[in-house]
């Protein structure tokens, strides 16, 4: 069902917030801007309001929804518990790009947001006129990302204005986003951290926000997300993973895509390689670069990426490219990958993720 899609430009979101808060107050959904990419919010209580969310995204319901909150303290509402490994962690990064799964508070929020769990994802967002939106609504707001279901994130207004006009009642401009990718993902077991899903907090920065208070970050990425990818402990939702991100093909341009990993030699070689391959075959061919590399490419679009010892740059952009691509129908999009440490991990993770598995592992 279309509806008419009210646009708060960037210039006056300041003075219009109030409108944007009061429906989402009235059970509306409102596309808004947080420091990781653009969500889609609705009133977490509501199950109505919810089931605007999924239906405008077309978003499988067995996908729980991350909660957003104005404040650290009004977890409390929401969290049956929260532990002093969890506290810390609110303490470092709150506001902030990390989202805690926390045992939910029965009737908190509608069972759509949990997938039926016995968890519920929460996070206090960074970006100031997030907050703001949250605390005029009055609150507590569901928000995944503000794009139709696989497709590459929004990182600005325009992105989601592309996707969901006309299926949303509104979005609320906030200029660019500065992470580029979304929040970190962790459940905390006794004295360790599990990474659900790695985004703007990096391994390393969790390591040391708890070091002092004896816990520890297990693993990432491992059993745990399996469990949470299998659903067990599950309430309801036989087969709900515990956070977004782990169960479904995300962030895909519509060309194919791979990413080429390994040494930056034999990188290079790979990558030319697979471009002169799918230019013979007639492909409009795109490939996503680092600065080191970009001048060597002779393909229809060559997206200079930030240097490959600056991760956060290509970060910041992947999204932005990805839409690119499609707006100049590249079939066939080459990746290079990038280190895996510090916010590289998250990076990569969305890299295979819009490459559907798609990786040659280059080697000299």
């Amino acid at each position: 069902m279309r509806c008419d899609t009210k646009y708060w430009p960037a210039e006056q979101a300041r003075t219009q917030i109030e409108e944007a808060a009061a429906a989402l107050a009235a059970g509306g959904v409102v596309a808004f801007p947080t420091e990781t990419v653009y969500g889609l919010g609705g009133d977490a209580r509501s199950t109505e309001a919810v089931q605007r969310i999924f239906a405008a995204k077309g978003r499988p319901s067995d996908n729980p929804l991350i909660v957003h909150l104005a404040r650290s303290e009004d977890i409390g509402a929401l969290a049956r518990e929260v532990n002093d490994v969890e506290s810390a962690l609110m303490k470092a990064f709150w506001p902030g790009p990390l989202t805690l799964v926390v045992p939910v508070r029965e009737g908190a929020v509608s069972p759509l947001v949990t997938a039926g769990l016995d968890t519920v994802a929460v996070r206090v967002p960074g970006h100031e006129l997030a907050r703001e939106l949250i605390e005029r609504s009055g609150c507590p707001i569901a928000a995944p990302s503000a794009n139709r279901s696989g497709r590459p994130s929004p990182t600005c207004a325009a992105h989601v204005r592309e996707d969901l006009d006309g299926r949303i009642d509104g979005v609320l401009d906030g200029g660019a986003t500065g992470v580029g990718l979304e929040s970190t993902v962790v459940r905390v077991r006794g004295r360790e951290i599990f990474i659900l899903r790695p985004g703007g907090i990096t391994e390393e920065q969790l390591r040391r926000a708890v070091k002092e208070i004896g816990a520890s970050v297990a693993q990432s990425e491992s059993s745990e997300a399996t469990e949470a990818s299998a659903g067990t402990e599950a309430t309801g939702g036989a087969d709900a993973p515990r956070s977004p991100g782990v169960k479904y093909t995300h962030y895909a341009p519509r060309g194919e895509m791979v990413l080429v990993t390994g040494e930056a030699a034999p990188m290079l070689s790979a990558v030319q390689e697979l471009i002169r391959d799918a230019s013979l075959a007639g492909k409009r061919v795109a490939v996503l670069a680092c600065s080191e590399h970009a001048a060597f490419y002779r393909a229809t679009a060559v997206f200079d990426c930030g240097p490959r010892s600056e991760p956060e740059s290509a970060a910041r952009s992947l999204y932005a490219m990805l839409r690119r691509c499609d707006e100049l129908d590249m079939a066939y999009i080459v990746a290079e990958g990038y280190p895996e440490a510090g916010i590289g991990a998250a990076l990569m993770n969305r890299l295979r993720k819009a490459a559907g598995g798609r990786e040659m592992i280059a080697r000299g």
